[in-house]
């Protein structure tokens, strides 16, 4: 079964911007998912999952993928 997250599902314009921020600005730009944010190279769940939003920083908190939902 194929399914779409409903709200914004991407943030490119958040890359290069310190992890807090770009994980609050998920958030309040759509609230129905939580913004983890990981440390690049870290295990992370693959699967797809509307409620959640990967927030992948460098050693320096720096945003260094586009976070998307999933």
């Amino acid at each position: 079964m194929d399914f779409e997250c409903k709200g914004k599902s991407s943030w490119p314009e958040l890359v290069g911007v310190e992890g807090r921020v770009a994980a609050e600005t998920i958030e309040r730009e759509n609230p129905i998912v939580s913004a983890h944010i990981l440390l690049e190279g870290s295990n992370a769940f693959l699967d797809k999952y509307c409620g959640r939003v990967y927030v992948w920083v460098d050693t320096n908190s720096v945003v260094v993928e586009v976070p998307t939902i999933g």
